[in-house]
């Protein structure tokens, strides 16, 4: 047998990877199972979005080679789209760079800036993404601490105090996935001033920004100087276009162009009509978000009344498209999806998959109809488990 790389032994299959593949078998064996698990958005995209794809398919450029900085169209709408909604004035033709989804950001970044030997300041708990993709470089993952008595946000005069000269980039997501905490501006402010003392480069990975929120933020509002910062941003949630694969990057024009380096030499360029979807979403008018957003609020409800059902506790003062519970108790949070899912056909997702911080926690997808989430209530209500 060739033998794999090395490289490959610092990191595991993803959880998800592997989870899904239990939940098909026990889908056929016939088991009726209800998936609160994954953050894939079950809504379709907006119909002008779709027709915008159905109508390019003709067009004389369709199938050729794309641009790997994306049609100019994009990049200029990617760029109002940031003005209108994060008071963020950009250079569409330096300071922008869509990508064929954000997880690809996450690893170009990574290429485009780590050597092996460097740190990377990653949260816990957080994107499991972060880890493995510093780990494949051969850089070394440097977990900070998120916890519930600091509201989910970092203490940076604690991090401070550590050696970090061989820190290079750190990692954060607000609205923070899987707590939903919201980061306010001076927290930003702060973030990108410890940037700058520590010559550390800030990425804010911000996908949930617009997912049940009054006011969607950026790293990049707080900050006129991008010299220090990136921001990750993706069309997947807000516009129910996670399998379209459409993401952006933004930034100081130096940092985008050693992304640019990567990128060209991995991909040709995101499909024509995808391209073209993307651009009609995002010029999409403020109803969108607020019809979207009524259908979540009304499936976190339901989730709030499961998490009643099993006696845990949640903070309703969250974004983005999971609650995150606490349980009390002698079981792990392991031990209680792992019951969910092979007693009662229930998939949900235990916090230890986001880091040793997780423990105690369980997350909930809000990607599922109220009607399932209702069936799911109605599983845990008539069993013994909601009585233990």
């Amino acid at each position: 047998m060739i033998e794999e790389a090395e490289r490959l032994h610092s990191v595991k299959e993803y959880y998800f990877s592997k989870k899904l593949r239990e939940v098909r078998q026990l889908i056929q064996e016939g088991k009726d199972v209800i998936n609160l698990a994954i953050g894939s958005p079950d809504l379709s995209a907006p119909d002008e979005v779709i027709s915008a794809l159905k109508g390019s398919v003709h067009d004389t450029n369709a199938h050729k080679y794309q641009s790997y900085q994306g049609l100019p169209e994009l990049r200029q709408a990617i760029a109002k789209f940031y003005k209108n909604h994060y008071r963020v004035q950009l250079n569409s033709d330096s300071e922008v760079l869509p990508l064929i989804g954000s997880k690809e950001g996450i690893m170009h970044i990574s290429m485009a800036f780590l050597n092996a030997g460097d740190e990377v300041l990653i949260p816990n708990p957080g994107y499991p993404t972060y880890s493995s993709v510093t780990k494949l470089f051969q850089a070394q993952p440097v977990y900070y601490d998120l916890d519930e008595e600091n509201g989910w946000l970092p203490d940076l005069k604690s991090i401070a105090k550590r050696e970090l000269g061989k820190v290079k980039l750190m990692w954060v997501n607000y609205p923070h996935m899987p707590t939903g905490t919201e980061a306010k501006d001076e927290f930003f402010e702060a973030l990108l001033d410890f940037g700058k003392t520590h010559n550390i480069l800030i990425i804010n990975d911000n996908p949930y920004s617009f997912i049940l929120t009054n006011q969607p933020k950026s790293l990049l509002t707080s900050s006129s100087d991008f010299s220090n910062c990136l921001e990750l941003n993706s069309l997947s949630k807000v516009f129910n276009m996670a399998g379209w694969r459409v993401g952006m990057l933004i930034g100081h024009s130096d940092l985008i162009q050693s992304v640019l380096k990567v990128k060209s030499n991995m991909d040709s360029g995101m499909f024509y009509g995808i391209q073209k979807g993307a651009i009609k979403a995002l010029h999409l008018e403020q109803t969108w978000f607020d019809n979207l957003n009524k259908i979540y609020e009304d499936r976190r409800q339901k989730i709030w009344e499961l998490a009643d059902a099993l006696n845990l506790s949640y903070n309703q003062n969250t974004s983005g498209l999971f609650v995150w519970a606490k349980h009390t108790g002698i079981k792990t949070s392991d031990e209680i999806t792992v019951e969910l899912l092979y007693k009662h056909h229930i998939f949900i997702t235990p916090g230890t998959v986001f880091g040793t911080n997780g423990k105690g926690y369980i997350r909930f997808s809000l990607c599922a109809d109220s009607k399932i989430i209702e069936r799911a209530i109605q599983r845990i209500k008539n069993s013994k488990l909601c009585q233990d």
